[in-house]
């Protein structure tokens, strides 16, 4: 028997999403219409309050990870989470609208704006997580897989079942197409029913028995999902597969033809100009203090110079704060780890609120560097990785960045297993690279620097 429909995790926000905006707007007319003083209000104030309270509740719910489903299905942690976000959110209203329209407000109503707006949000979610315990969310799937990509089955199926994350797939089945063709048609009856998606990895897709493409054209007739090992991956992790894929390295990254990208150079441009004023101008102002604080705690030179490989392999020098002892690389060129020995006290603090990246900003004065992009790496880890690491030194077709996608979806790196991890996500931004991601990755390194996430 065919299983209830399941909704996708698209949809699923997207209706958490509705609630949500539902909720904000009855909440601003209440704070527009009656908390505020009839006298101060105006069409001109309307308009700023309600598209100054929608711009602010997205922004704060995607710094601050509102979307995730995964926290959303947690009971405790919803609540505490929507009390607290949209209680920021409705503070933030409040203050917007006295500071800049100057008004008085009625006590009852904007005591209900400002109180009953968290609890009204956190018992919609509460109301959301509890009905898609009963409804199913999960999706069965079908793994499909050749003798190439065996090897890594287990890695594969770990996930598609969520290596890390919520995916809301789980893997039922598996098939391989080297199997007997004999029991192909016995299998695939059987397996009709009971999976919700097949995901597909192979080179070769003519190895595809005739009965599977027509067991699979049926599920897609009936709207189940049919997808690729690259494409579920790219979509559920944002990354691009690199340890068990079955694409070639033009399939994989598919370049986009970069004469028609004037709109995304331009808004680089424009990002890169004015933020080289805002944290240049930062970095002038901690000189002195990060000065003053190395003569007593970390004795030695203000600052670490050292040569990156950037666009095109070509090295460049960084500059950073010096957060390590002077001798730190007296045995030899080191990763840094999150307990790093070689780290002084100060360099921790500086390092924990990202003080130490500041001075790179000169970088990206020279033309060196961007604000996002993957981050550079020195000549002798490139070699190594290059070696080990298939397409790293697809890394370098951009300028590097101080901030990137690798940099707010994954930890610094530690390793070999880490490095991996995060060129799949420098190669997704390669080839998804666009004004949207980055402002992602602008509004996510928010978030990386106030939570101190990260070295």
């Amino acid at each position: 028997m065919a299983r209830p429909s399941i909704l996708s995790s698209l949809e699923r926000k997207f209706i958490l999403l509705v609630g949500d905006l539902f909720i904000i707007i009855v909440s601003l007319n209440v704070f527009v219409n009656h908390a505020i003083d009839s006298e101060f209000i105006s069409n001109n104030l309307k308009i700023w309050v309600f598209a100054t309270g929608i711009a602010t509740y997205l922004s704060i719910s995607y710094i601050l990870d509102f979307y995730n489903l995964t926290k959303v299905s947690r009971r405790r942690y919803v609540i505490s989470q929507s009390i607290y976000i949209t209680g920021l959110y409705v503070f933030t209203i409040f203050t917007f609208t006295i500071l800049v329209f100057d008004v008085s407000f009625w006590r009852k109503p904007l005591l209900y704006f400002l109180s009953l707006t968290p609890i009204q949000i956190a018992l919609w979610r509460f109301f959301f997580g509890n009905v898609f315990r009963i409804i199913p969310v999960t999706k069965n799937v079908l793994y499909i897989y050749d003798e190439v990509t065996e090897k890594n089955i287990k890695d594969d199926i770990a996930a598609i079942n969520g290596a890390g994350i919520e995916t809301f797939y789980k893997v039922k089945l598996t098939y391989s197409l080297n199997q007997n063709s004999a029991i192909n048609k016995k299998f695939f009856q059987s397996a009709a029913d009971k999976v919700d998606a097949y995901i597909i990895n192979t080179k070769d897709y003519s190895n595809i028995p005739k009965s599977l493409e027509d067991m699979m054209l049926r599920s897609i007739i009936k709207g189940k999902e049919v997808v690729s090992f690259t494409s579920f991956y790219e979509n559920i992790y944002e990354a691009m597969p690199l340890r068990s894929h079955n694409d070639s390295f033009y399939e994989i990254l598919q370049f986009r033809n970069k004469k028609i990208r004037y709109l995304q150079r331009l808004f680089t441009y424009g990002i890169n100009f004015l933020l080289s004023l805002f944290i240049g101008l930062v970095f002038l102002l901690s000189v002195p203090f990060v000065w003053l604080l190395n003569l007593f705690f970390n004795k030695g030179p203000l600052f670490y110079i050292q040569k990156r490989v950037g666009i095109d392999g070509k090295e460049f020098k960084i500059y950073k704060y010096r957060s390590m002892v002077t001798d730190a690389e007296s045995s030899g060129a080191v990763m840094a780890s999150k307990n790093d020995h070689r780290i002084t006290p100060f360099g921790k603090i500086i390092r924990v609120f990202r003080v130490d990246e500041l001075p790179q900003i000169l970088s990206v004065i020279k033309g060196d560097m961007q604000f996002i992009g993957p981050r550079p790496e020195r000549k002798v880890f490139v070699k190594q990785l290059n070696e080990m690491l298939p397409f790293y030194n697809v890394r370098h077709i951009i300028k590097p960045g101080i901030t990137g996608w690798a940099q707010v979806k994954y930890k610094y790196g530690e390793n070999l297993e880490d490095s991996l991890r995060k060129l799949e996500y420098d190669l997704y931004y390669i080839k998804n690279k666009s004004i949207t991601l980055d402002l992602r990755i602008l509004m996510k390194t928010i978030t990386t620097v106030l939570f101190s996430r990260g070295i």
